[in-house]
């Protein structure tokens, strides 16, 4: 089981995490040409996080529904091929219960790692939140980066207050 501090995994960034992020997306946003793959398109991009570990950012867009995406922050599993979901913004396009919660709803939201869910199986990021941050692909995408707290390119650090 992988296990973060508590039930979630991150911790709300501050203000110049949430301008990195905006200065990061922005460029991650332009470099995911996403490529076909039958009726949706998809990219997967590999980055490396402190102490070497191995992250992936999956981007899948439906090409008929505009409102069927995801956005997914997974790490890679040491000594294994697998990945796990730390988290995922989906499009607004299903219903989604917590089955755990009880509660439900059909809007965009935020599926998140935890521990509780983790033990209940089969999906660590089975738990989900509503959402209002975003409302299409790209929008997710920042909120990614922003609550993931990913550090910019060099680059970018001069345009930072």
């Amino acid at each position: 089981m992988w296990r973060g501090n508590g039930d979630h995994l991150f911790r709300r960034p501050d203000r110049r995490a949430a301008q990195r992020a905006q200065a990061a997306a922005p460029d991650l946003a332009r470099a995911a040409q996403l490529k076909r793959n039958g009726q949706q398109a998809e990219r997967q991009f590999d980055l490396i996080g402190q102490e070497s570990s191995s992250f992936v950012v999956i981007l899948r867009q439906n090409l008929i529904n505009p409102l069927d995406f995801s956005a997914i922050l997974a790490v890679r599993v040491p000594g294994s091929n697998q990945l796990f979901r730390l988290r995922r913004y989906n499009g607004a396009t299903h219903r989604h219960r917590n089955r755990i919660e009880g509660d439900a709803f059909a809007t965009f939201h935020i599926h998140t790692a935890t521990e509780r869910y983790q033990e209940e199986g089969p999906h660590e990021d089975s738990f989900a939140e509503p959402t209002a941050r975003y409302t299409n692909l790209t929008e997710a995408l920042v909120c990614l980066v922003e609550d993931a707290n990913f550090a910019p390119p060099d680059e970018y650090q001069a345009q930072l207050p």
